[in-house]
């Protein structure tokens, strides 16, 4: 058996010079965005007991809650609305297509009868109001001639809806059925957030011109905005209420978010200037917040959420972060006696989590260049990209020392490092492989097959290399010459993973096939056999300390973990663990594995043999 221990979730999906608009349920201090095709919905509280939607067919724009936190409405770029049940088995309520294409915000009404949605469209329909359980329409959206980026329901009676967009206007709307009010056009620029105040007396303009102006929420018409002397110096992203309307807090390309006091004439007053900490790059502009009851949750365009507290702002705020690309290596290593798992995304982001705390930070590093194969020993971590510069990089906690990149030749497919002779390292090129001794290449072998993944032995003496017709050549290694000392052949695909056992007296092969094999290093035969159980390909391979249960991932979604002394049919399966693939295995003891993949998350499982 195997269930799931925790969750280090993935951050929400940005984009340079847009805002993000997240939501929540303020009963329940969660708060729910979209990264990919999933949705996440996090409580403030446990953040390491996220809950991830992924029915999506296409990738997730918004999610809403619906005023009763039953339901939960999320859209995405090809125009579809899915409505499902939050709890329980989250049972799909109904499905529609509401724009021909991406929808960028949505909000219930407040009886939890109406949704209005606006994003981009063919021809004239940017946005559309609609029954949520029979999918008609209420009323007619005309007025806008680009992409519509905000919409707002006025949460008391009379109903209004106010739109914005990427045509500098403001539309009003009164209903249901809704029809066109008035229109203001004071922005210069695009105008990226509306929202109406609580006690729906107001609503709030934020725009890229770095105005925010203010509205009565009953007539549509302009009655105050925030001054200019203190506002912000860059685009204004995202705007939300206080719980009691009277404060705003907005969020701003200039690395800021701004605390406003909103008097009853309508015009804003700074209350405070709020700094995110970070390292002052591009990432720490500010995209997306949220005011929740006492949380003031921040979103920077790197994705890390940055909580204060409303009541006390002098209080130092807690940050968490993780990764917003998806996942292609994991590796375990021993840090100040305490085990940590680094995690290495697409984008070039090395994370590192510690099981039961979760995310404790990025590891800084110089170059910040895309990340294909990483591995760790001791105190230092081995990265490769999708150049031909493999990097040596000394590691002190989360801070990396310097160092210079060796050059192979060739496009790295792969690095293997001996365990016990740490600065001996394999790494695997196209026409055969590289060793390295420290920062010296000391032998460049030339192997005459399409070489696409190695293993080195923990003592350094033997070397294992896949080759593309699923042949492993094994070879005996004394200085910088490798000898060749068998052949094995039983894969139908190419080798895609190659790992030794930790006591050295095994290792495993897995291939594109689905297929993976557990081989006797003394006598090379076969030690564990048919296990087929994947559906597509196999990405990699993770052994247990004690050397007794070996986990493989694939391209299926799946996780299978096998008993040594079993037969592969007694195996445990984890279904789905995570969404468009897996990509790292690794055990943090004998009954914990780790995993990551595509859906950018990382998952805890606690294992229990039969």
């Amino acid at each position: 058996m195997a269930h799931l221990a925790e969750t280090y979730a993935c951050v929400p999906a940005t984009e340079r010079g847009r805002g993000i608009l997240i939501s929540g349920d303020p009963r329940s201090d969660t708060i729910t965005y979209c990264n990919g095709r999933s949705v996440i919905i996090r409580q403030l509280g446990a953040p390491l007991e996220p809950s991830i939607y992924g029915e999506h067919a296409y990738q997730a724009t918004v999610a809403r809650f619906s005023p009763n936190g039953e339901w939960v409405a999320t859209a995405d770029v090809s125009g579809v609305i899915r409505i499902w049940g939050r709890y329980g088995d989250r049972a799909l309520k109904n499905e529609f297509r509401v724009l021909s294409g991406r929808i960028d915000d949505l909000q219930w009404s407040p009886d939890g009868l109406r949704i209005v949605a606006c994003g981009d469209g063919k021809g004239k329909s940017f946005v559309r109001a609609f029954m949520w359980d029979s999918g008609t329409n209420v009323g007619e959206f005309d007025g806008h001639s680009r992409r519509v980026l905000s919409c707002a329901f006025k949460p008391t009676r009379p109903f209004r809806i106010v739109t914005c967009g990427e045509d500098f206007l403001v539309n009003f709307y009164e209903g249901p059925p809704f029809k066109f009010k008035l229109s203001h056009r004071e922005h210069s620029n695009f105008v990226n957030c509306v929202r109406f105040s609580p006690d729906g007396s107001k609503f709030i303009t934020v725009s890229s011109d770095k105005k925010g102006l203010i509205y009565d929420g009953k007539t549509g018409e302009k009655i105050g905005e925030l001054p200019m002397e203190d506002g912000h110096k860059g685009s204004i992203y995202a705007g939300s209420w206080s719980p009691d309307s009277k404060q705003v807090l907005t969020v701003s390309a200039d690395k800021t978010a701004k605390v406003w006091e909103i008097m009853e004439d309508g015009c804003g007053k700074l209350r405070r200037t709020l700094e995110c900490p970070g390292s002052g790059g591009v990432d720490d502009m500010l995209v997306g917040c949220l005011w929740q009851n006492d949380f003031l949750v921040i979103v920077s365009l790197g994705g890390t959420i940055t909580i204060f507290s409303a009541s006390d702002l002098e209080k130092p705020p807690v940050s968490f972060s993780g990764h917003m690309k998806s996942i292609t290596s994991l590796v375990c290593l021993l840090q100040g006696g305490q085990k940590v798992f680094l995690s290495g995304s697409y984008d070039g982001i090395i994370t590192r989590w510690i099981q039961g705390t979760g995310y404790v930070g990025k590891v800084v590093r110089k170059g910040s260049s895309q990340i294909k194969c990483l591995a760790a020993v001791g105190e230092e971590i081995i990265t490769s990209g999708f150049d031909n510069k493999v990097w040596r990089i000394p590691l002190n906690d989360d801070q990396c020392g310097d160092t210079e990149p060796v050059d192979v030749g060739s496009q790295p497919r792969g690095i293997a490092v001996a365990v016990q002779i740490p600065e001996l390292a394999l790494v695997s090129i196209d026409s055969g492989v590289v060793m390295l001794r420290g920062l010296k290449v000391i032998s460049e072998i030339k192997l005459g097959y399409a070489v696409t993944t190695s293993a080195i032995s923990p003592d350094g003496t033997e070397a294992v290399v896949g080759a593309e017709d699923g042949k492993l050549h094994i070879y005996s290694i004394s200085g910088d010459t490798l000898t060749e000392e068998a052949v094995l052949e039983k894969h139908r695909g190419t080798i895609t993973a190659i790992c030794y056992s930790p006591d050295a007296s095994m290792f495993a092969s897995a291939d594109s096939n689905r297929e993976a094999v557990v081989w006797d290093r003394e006598s090379r035969e076969v030690k564990l056999k048919n296990m087929l159980y994947h559906t597509a390909r196999i990405n990699c391979l993770a052994w247990s300390p004690d050397n007794h249960l070996i986990a493989t991932g694939s391209l299926d979604t799946n996780v299978i973990v096998y008993e040594l002394d079993k037969p592969a049919s007694n195996r445990i399966t984890i279904k789905g663990a995570h969404l468009g693939g897996v990509y790292g295995v690794a055990f943090g003891d004998e009954n914990s594995l780790i995993s990551a993949g595509e859906d950018a998350c990382v998952r805890v499982w606690k294992i229990e043999p039969q």
